[in-house]
């Protein structure tokens, strides 16, 4: 039974490790970049956590407004 394409990959992976123990700064290049593309990740979700706080704060603003407002008491 052959194993086609797990047999290509391993040959891909392995031939990335040898360009990449024959090239160190390639492989500090890599790590960086998937430093910063977790850092990016990390940012991202972060900010979207304070974008729902935020629009939970004026959801409640606009209530305490609208509580407030002469034409909407009675």
């Amino acid at each position: 039974m052959s194993t086609g394409p797990l047999e290509a990959s391993g040959k891909v992976a392995s031939g990335f490790i040898e360009a990449m123990k024959s090239q160190p700064l390639a492989l500090a290049l890599v790590a960086c970049n998937v430093l910063l593309l977790a850092l990016f990740f990390y940012v991202v979700k972060v900010a979207d956590g304070n974008r729902n706080q935020l629009l939970e704060m004026q959801r409640e603003t606009q209530k305490m407004l609208y509580r407030c407002n002469p034409t909407t008491c009675g």
